[in-house]
């Protein structure tokens, strides 16, 4: 459980897209499918799909026993998942994944069932996300989150273009891991938030604090919300690499202080 706790807390972007704090207890995972495989560098060292991946049969995609728990009721005939949740998506996997097209199609279609929901949903491969729209996508639905991440100035410059083209009505970036100093610059006029943080595990590599606060001053000059997630393992401040455990690198990040929300972005 501890990946999915990781994962979802990726919602609290509701510093950028939320008026009102969510609570844990508001968000709930949904893996329509698992599976996955290396797609860029951020990918290395994944701690879920990792080099060793192949020997436990996880890049293998297949469609999950869960599938529809958006529309599960309970015997009285409700929704099991209650209105007003957040639905973080394909955490353990992509949703823009070629395998999973056929899928894909009834899983739209399960989103807009259920517009009382809003559901987070987080890709490297957002190159194929006009290919995997439904057909009344229009310029978004209401209720979808859609963030991209990056990891370098590489993917940046591939992904970020793209992403701030396509029909989406709310967006966010995911710089995690963050592997060398990025400038977005360019592209933060479309985004709504973006979110920093380190990589994980023993092979960890190094996360540098100027290359956080660098990210924080450009969502300063562009009036966007900013997020320090988490430092990684290796985290370099003032030329001291520290070897942060894994379950202290959220305190760690947050302990700097630097985090911008709604109001904070507003005055600047």
């Amino acid at each position: 459980m501890t990946f999915f706790r990781t994962k979802a807390t990726e919602f609290l972007i509701r510093r950028a897209v939320a008026t009102n704090s969510i609570a844990r207890k508001d968000i709930v995972n949904w893996e329509p499918w698992s599976g996955c495989y290396a797609v860029s560098e951020a990918c290395r060292n994944c701690y879920y799909y990792g080099q060793q991946s192949h020997k436990t049969n996880k890049n293998h995609i297949v469609k999950s026993t869960n599938f529809d728990k958006p529309l599960l009721k309970t015997s009285k005939g409700s929704f099991k998942i209650s209105s007003g949740k957040f639905v973080t998506t394909c955490f353990v996997s992509d949703f823009f994944l070629a395998e999973a097209d056929e899928w894909r199609i009834k899983a739209w279609a399960i989103i807009k069932q259920r517009p009382d929901l809003t559901f987070l949903i987080l890709t490297k491969r957002i190159d194929r996300f006009l290919y995997s729209l439904p057909s009344d996508w229009g310029d978004g639905y209401d209720n979808v989150v859609i963030g991209c991440t990056i990891e370098n100035q590489k993917e940046a410059d591939y992904r970020l273009p793209l992403f701030s083209s396509f029909p989406i009505k709310r967006r966010f970036v995911s710089c995690v891991p963050l592997l060398e100093r990025v400038n977005l610059l360019p592209y933060l006029s479309e985004i709504e938030h973006i979110t920093v943080g380190g990589e994980l595990g023993r092979n960890a590599r190094e996360c540098e604090y100027d290359w956080v606060l660098d990210i924080r001053e450009q969502c300063i000059s562009a009036n966007s919300t900013f997020w320090f997630k988490n430092t990684g393992t290796r985290f370099r401040r003032d030329g001291v690499v520290k070897i942060i455990n894994s379950a202290k690198q959220n305190g760690h990040a947050r302990k700097c202080g630097i985090n911008i929300d709604k109001n904070m972005a507003a005055k600047s």
